[in-house]
Formats: C-alpha cells, sequence, structure tokens
C-alpha cells in the first residue's frame, strides 16, 4: 500500500497516516514484562503493509520504546523510513538535548533523527536556549528536522522567532471530539505558516467505534465505511493536517488503514465539523504534572 503524503512549500512531507508507539515497551516506565517481540512484529507488520513514518519518544519507557524501534527496523532501508523521536521537557537546556538526542540515536541504532520533537513546552527553560542546541544538531546533521509537540500558537511562534531553520510540524491532541487546536487557532496557524499538524489520537482510544454514534453511524452506510474510518478521514481531509495511531492489532491496523484512499464529500466533512456531539473545544493545559506524565 502506498500512502500519500501531504508536502510543504518547503520541501518537508509526511505520510498522511504514521505509526505511534506510545506504550511500548512500558509507559513512563520500562515494563520488564512487556512483550517486545510483540511489539517489535507490530512496527514490522506496519512497515510492511506500507507506513513509513514512525513516532516514538525517550520519554517512553524510559528509552526502551526507542531500543524496540531500533530492533523494528533495523533490517529496513533506512532511507525509507520517517523516523520521529521527541526530547522530554526536564531536558530542554543546550547540552541536556544534545546528550538526549546523542542517546536517542544509539538507541534507535542509527546515525539521523529525520524529524527531533520537543515532547511539551517547558516555561521553566528558555526556548531560545533550547532552539540553539536544534540548530546545533542539525547543522551537525545528526538531524533532519525541528518539531513541535504540545505547543500553543503564542509557544510555536516563539520557538519559531528563536531559530532560521523552518519548525515544520506541531504534534497536538487533535480529533472529532477533541478540537482544542480548533477552537485556538493552532489549525489556522499551521495552514497559513507552512507547518504540518500531527493528530494524535485520531480515533480517541477507539471511542469512535465503541459508541452508538447517529450522525457516524448514517454517514458510515452512506460511504461504507466504518465510524473510525469516517473519523481519521476527516482530520486527513483537512489542509495541512495528517495522523498517527497505534495498534498492536493487525486488524486495527488494517481498519485504520481503510480511511485512506477516498474523499468524503465537503457537505459531509462539514456536517461532521458543525455537527457532532459533546465536541471538547479547550486546549489542555501543560502543567507541572504533565511534564513528568507523557502523552
Amino acid at each position: 500500500m502506498i500512502i500519500e503524503k501531504k508536502k510543504l512549500k518547503n520541501g518537508f512531507e509526511l505520510p498522511l497516516f504514521g505509526f505511534g508507539t506510545w506504550s511500548m515497551g512500558g509507559r513512563d516506565k520500562k515494563d520488564p514484562l512487556n512483550d517486545d517481540k510483540a511489539d517489535i512484529a507490530a512496527i514490522r507488520t506496519a512497515i510492511e503493509i506500507g507506513i513509513t513514518h514512525i513516532d516514538t519518544a525517550a520519554w517512553y519507557a524510559e528509552g526502551h520504546c526507542e531500543e524496540i524501534v531500533g530492533d523494528a527496523i533495523k533490517n529496513y532501508d533506512r532511507t525509507e523510513i520517517i523516523l520521529t523521536t521527541k526530547v522530554p521537557p526536564m531536558e530542554l537546556h543546550y547540552k541536556d538535548i544534545i546528550c538526549s538526542a546523542k542517546k536517542s540515536l544509539k538507541r534507535l541504532g542509527t546515525d539521523y533523527i529525520d524529524i527531533y520533537v520537543i515532547h511539551n513546552p517547558n516555561p521553566y527553560i528558555d526556548i531560545r536556549e533550547s532552539m540553539e542546541a536544534f540548530d546545533y544538531l542539525l547543522d551537525k546533521k545528526l538531524i533532519k528536522y525541528i518539531g513541535l509537540s504540545n505547543f500553543n500558537v503564542k509557544q510555536f511562534d516563539e520557538a519559531q522567532n528563536s531559530t532560521d531553520n523552518p519548525i515544520v510540524c506541531n504534534h497536538l491532541h487533535y480529533n472529532l471530539k477533541h478540537r482544542g487546536p480548533l477552537s485556538d487557532g493552532s489549525i489556522e496557524y499551521a495552514q497559513k505558516n507552512d507547518v504540518l499538524i500531527v493528530a494524535w489520537r485520531p480515533t480517541q482510544k477507539g471511542f469512535f467505534g465503541l459508541n452508538d454514534i447517529e450522525i457516524l453511524n448514517k454517514l458510515s452506510e452512506k460511504y461504507e465505511k466504518t465510524p473510525i474510518q469516517l473519523a481519521i478521514n476527516w482530520l486527513i481531509s483537512q489542509k495541512n493536517v495528517v495522523t498517527i495511531s497505534k495498534s498492536r492489532n493487525i486488524k486495527h491496523l488494517k481498519e485504520n488503514l481503510g480511511a485512506i484512499g477516498w474523499e468524503m464529500e465537503k457537505s459531509d466533512i462539514a456536517l461532521l465539523q458543525n455537527n457532532f456531539p459533546d465536541t471538547v473545544n479547550t486546549v489542555e493545559n501543560i502543567t507541572l504534572a504533565k511534564l513528568i506524565q507523557p502523552e
């Protein structure tokens, strides 16, 4: 399966759908009982199906998730894999970022990271110092692109104004139900400033398929698609929006990919936009508690 990509004016591009790895190897701590072989197999299955964007983070399972990803991709052509990993918000001082990046490279078994992302903003560390470290990593070709995660418009703008290099993406919790990035202007900002939004948790942990939602049921009949596929398609129908999602279950993964390769009518996209019930329009605030708990 060939997954279509969205391309920015600056040349950066990402597939419409990528594979997330949160909770593989453990959550915020490494899980000694985790079935690493199953996780490696799931990532390899995703690659075999056609997924090329793999998203992970140093925070996940204390870095063990990166080791799992590294094992999973080692027999594939590295140039065909788009690898995203993230630096924790507690490690945003200049030397800490460079140290964290090098540790991630070692765990991933690669000599460069395609997209290196700040996992969450940290109001206690000057973003200018952080961007200086990212510029260094770019200059040394240890990373190819800079990304951010969970940054609001003001925070994103401050980061971009602290570097001459383009910040190409912002990872945000965004889906049919959770509309914070739409209501706070993040989506519009990305579309106007040549940035891709990487929507995480697109199915809201299966919410759209587990609940009887009339508006989705009607459109499911019309398009002969599942509610999950409609929810993902609604996301990727939007300019400058792509998504990532994790699934160890091959059936669920194939269902997710069934959201690609077709289009809803504009009137139905608007219908979901304007009439989906009980949407959450507030933005999640990044607090001190959030700084010790990853997405």
